[in-house]
């Protein structure tokens, strides 16, 4: 019988349960896999958003969020949409229901106890799949899974986790274990070119301002600063587009957003077609960050 066996909703940067299901299921093996999930749960800022671990006759999947992250265990043939449409409905209730405000504040272990109540419903749920209405709903996450895999936590990963291979726990920390990106397209490489030539042009100019601040003591100083700013941004984003990294899309955008305030504030040195070349180019480098994913390996989402 494939079924969710156990969730809980702790806080990524320390661990802290906040919330949980109650489990009544004494097995051996199940209570196992429930220290594996607990020494997860401590770990998670160290592995991506998205990862599955399977383990004996039961899988522990997890996600992460906005510094939350959603941990169930379930049997070993439940299957994978399911399972992570289950975590993004926890996700969904949690982050409308509290702020970040009150989960950064939280002392207590199940500070937020009331939340047990809505784990438990959506349990009971997903636990009779012929009777959920969201189908369209599964497609998607059936789609999103397709395009962006969970990563498959081997036995080195908990070895890691359990103490037993202490000194490859910095392995993971600020990337993924083993995180292959896709193929690089024609659109990334031309991307990647575009942005080394703005790059190239800000340092450039960078190097005659300073030359301008030399002589004339009235020239203003920060644009120097913005032509180098601009320069560190663009090569900032190639960095992003070859390498994965934990929360590599906020990063972009965030790099695309200095791109544009430092092209903003050197309006009165560049015309508007170079504003308008150098902000496009980061724009179509941001997206091409984005469509560009890790890669995975892909395993049964059928449900």
């Amino acid at each position: 019988m494939s079924v969710v066996l156990f969730a809980s909703v702790v806080r990524v940067r320390d661990g802290l349960p906040l919330s949980a299901s109650t489990d009544y299921e004494q097995d051996k093996g199940f209570q196992e896999t429930k220290k594996h999930l607990k020494g997860l749960s401590k770990k998670l800022s160290q592995f991506p958003d998205r990862c599955l671990l399977r383990s004996g006759l039961y899988n522990i999947n997890f996600t992460s969020s906005l510094g939350v992250g959603y941990l169930m265990v379930c049997t070993e043939n439940y299957p994978n949409v399911l399972a992570f449409s289950f975590l993004d409905e926890l996700q969904r209730e949690f982050i409308v229901t509290y702020d970040t405000k009150r989960i950064n504040g939280a002392l207590r272990p199940f500070s937020f106890i009331e939340f047990d109540n809505f784990i438990r419903k959506t349990k009971q749920r997903y636990n009779s799949p012929r009777s959920l209405s969201t189908k369209i709903n599964l497609a998607e996450m059936q789609t999103e899974i397709k395009l962006r895999p969970p990563y498959q936590l081997s036995a080195e990963d908990i070895g890691s986790i359990n103490g037993f291979s202490q000194h490859k726990q910095s392995k993971y920390k600020g990337i993924a274990p083993n995180q292959m990106m896709e193929a690089v397209t024609l659109s990334g490489i031309v991307a990647c070119v575009l942005s080394v030539l703005c790059g190239s042009l800000n340092l450039l100019r960078g190097v005659h301002a300073i030359e301008s601040v030399l002589q004339n003591e009235d020239e203003d100083f920060n644009y120097v600063i913005a032509f180098f700013l601009g320069t560190a941004t663009c090569l900032y984003q190639c960095y992003l587009f070859a390498h994965f990294s934990v929360w590599r899309n906020i990063k972009s955008f965030l790099a695309f957003a200095m791109i544009c305030l430092c092209n903003m504030y050197l309006y009165e040195l560049r015309n508007m077609w170079q504003i308008l070349f150098h902000m496009t180019v980061g724009a179509f480098i941001t997206l091409q960050i984005h469509l560009r994913r890790p890669q995975g390996k892909s395993p049964d989402y059928n449900v």
